[in-house]
């Protein structure tokens, strides 16, 4: 029985499986048409967020496209990470909505699992309608990602091939003959051995470093990382603390280290703790940016070293969250106010 005019249904769908497959389905047979949010829709490839929007959303018709027309109904949207903005994502959310009903009449819901604390989401729309539905199999893209790269089996002994539509298994197969898989993989290896050398401690290691957020002349300081994580991406510079130093100091030898940059600490303009539990997949890491403002129309020299393979100043008007590190994109768009 159609109850909806829309239905919406967010998430990552890294990849798209049996279990959003299923919550589709129900939502097709519940709603006219279903919208589809794809998150991190401005991520680089990580281990974390490994297909674009654009392969993502060809995952999730291909599932459809059969005789009966159900591809026609759904509807698939970008959705932008704003790790430290709820309102922007709220808003990010809406306006999606709104583009795709032209803000018309119409009777709209929100579909899914409320699985554990990220689910929150799904109470923050008071004026849409809500379809909770039970897990499918508990189905989780974090294992099926493993598995994929890993080449291993689920914990179960079940196939990660099994676990997935047709058309994700076709996508994934060919996905795994490409240099961005070959990267992936060696980097997913590299995560793991890091946190298997803490496997020893007695507690769950909590990691602190600092960053240096530096900008002067509507531009800011970037590098590019050259270590196997996150190798290519633009980061701030920035690393872990010293047993005896402080966090400023930290910040300050890190920038020296990994750009050649020397600043005094008057520059300071802000100071910022960024401690989301999952904003880093080696491992909780909690750190704190130091925002420094500099002053002059010429920009300071400034060269790569250490764990950077360069560093740069990037015009703040092309700052690109597709090629940033974990949640570096997000970290500066909140100090800055951007």
């Amino acid at each position: 029985m159609v109850q909806f005019d829309y239905l919406v249904f967010i998430g990552r769908f890294q990849p798209f499986h049996h279990g959003h497959e299923f919550v589709v389905r129900e939502a097709l047979n519940r709603a006219k048409t279903v919208i589809m949010l794809i998150g991190s829709a401005n991520s680089p490839r990580t281990i974390k967020n490994p297909f674009s929007f654009d392969e993502r959303e060809s995952m999730i018709l291909k599932a459809f496209d059969n005789d009966t027309g159900d591809s026609e109904r759904i509807i698939c949207m970008p959705i932008d990470d704003t790790l430290y903005n709820d309102h922007k994502w709220l808003q990010n959310v809406q306006q999606a909505v709104s583009f795709i009903t032209q803000n018309e009449p119409a009777k709209i819901g929100i579909i899914g699992h409320t699985k554990d604390d990220s689910s929150y989401y799904l109470s923050l729309f008071p004026d849409w309608g809500f379809v909770e539905l039970s897990s499918f199999e508990n189905l989780s893209a974090t294992p099926l990602r493993r598995a994929y790269f890993l080449d291993e089996r689920l914990k179960n002994g079940d196939d990660w091939q099994d676990k997935m539509p047709a058309p994700s298994v076709a996508f994934l197969q060919k996905f795994a003959q490409t240099d961005d898989f070959a990267h992936l993989q060696r980097e997913y290896r590299h995560v793991l051995d890091c946190q298997k050398a803490w496997e020893p401690a007695p507690y769950p290691p909590v990691f602190v470093t600092a960053d240096a957020l530096v900008v002067q002349a509507g531009h800011v300081l970037l590098i590019e990382r050259g270590g196997e994580y996150g190798r290519g991406l633009y980061a701030l510079a920035g690393g872990f603390l010293d047993k005896d130093e402080s966090l400023l100091d930290c910040a300050l030898r890190e920038l020296q280290e990994e750009t050649g940059l020397i600043i005094s600490p008057n520059a300071l303009k802000a100071s910022h703790t960024f401690d989301a539990p999952d904003r880093s997949v080696r491992g909780r890491t909690v750190t704190t940016v130091f925002y420094f403002e500099l002053t002059g129309d010429k920009l300071p020299d400034v060269a790569g070293g250490d764990d950077a393979s360069l560093a740069f100043w990037l015009p703040l008007g092309e700052l690109d969250g597709r090629m940033m590190f974990e949640d570096h994109y997000s970290v500066i768009t909140k100090m800055l106010g951007l």
